[in-house]
């Protein structure tokens, strides 16, 4: 299972939410890049990059920090956070991310998430399926849909989405253990005919490598660690044997 370490920007510094609430804004460092980098240094070969201006802006705010990070390490980066439009999207892959996730435009503008699947394929376009109660959240979590998660990944799953990043917001900082039975769920409610399910990306609540364990145990293809980290909960020597 990969190993994701996740790296929030406000403000073009590194922070963490708790539930996704801006008002609870940690700055872990100033400097993303030096976070980056010292998470190269210990084998890492995979970075979420979340702006969570852009998120709140609905356009894309800090390619910069984008920039900065793809032309000064080799970490693969899936960049999400004000994806909305053409634009934003050109911008992120020139910038630098391998990657992109896009959450709020596959809910607010369907056609135009299909369009970026159809013209970049399920590898390059990952789908973003936060939630909260099951309710599909959008807009750095600032508003919420009607849509059901697993609903809402089945209907993409048909436009040949590959990877899906979920978040239970309810967990999201909390430290308390991801959503097991969640993610379980939409491991067995997303398969094909050929037995073959999505790529689930999990995210949020992870505090432990037991916690790593379970994730891995249930199928997931990755997971993202944020906070965990940040906070010594985990380490990132610990994280070795699984890179």
């Amino acid at each position: 299972m990969r190993i994701i370490p996740a790296i929030d920007i406000i403000d073009g510094k590194c922070v963490r939410l708790t539930k996704g609430d801006y008002s609870t804004k940690k700055i872990y460092n100033e400097s993303p890049i030096e976070v980056a980098k010292q998470f190269e240094a210990a084998g890492i070969q995979y970075l979420h990059l979340v702006d969570l201006d852009g998120a709140k802006a609905k356009k894309i705010v800090n390619y910069k920090v984008l920039e900065q990070i793809a032309s000064k390490t080799n970490l693969k980066i899936d960049f999400g956070g004000g994806i909305r439009e053409d634009e934003d999207l050109h911008i992120a892959f020139n910038s630098g991310a391998k990657q992109i996730t896009g959450g709020s435009a596959a809910v607010s503008n369907s056609k135009t998430f299909v369009g970026w699947l159809e013209k970049y394929g399920g590898t390059k376009i990952i789908l973003g399926a936060d939630c909260k109660n099951g309710k599909i959240a959008i807009s750095g979590w600032q508003e919420y849909s009607s849509l059901e998660v697993i609903p809402f990944i089945q209907n993409y799953q048909k436009k040949s989405v590959q990877y899906v990043i979920c978040t239970d917001i309810s967990k999201d900082g909390m430290l308390e253990g991801p959503s097991i039975e969640l993610y379980k769920n939409i491991i067995d409610s997303c398969s094909n005919s050929n037995g073959q399910s999505i790529k689930l990306i999990a995210s949020g609540g992870v505090s432990s490598i037991d916690d790593i364990n379970s994730l891995e145990d249930i199928g997931c293809e990755a997971v993202i660690i944020g906070k965990a980290l940040y906070e010594g909960n985990i380490k990132l020597k610990d994280l070795e044997t699984h890179f």
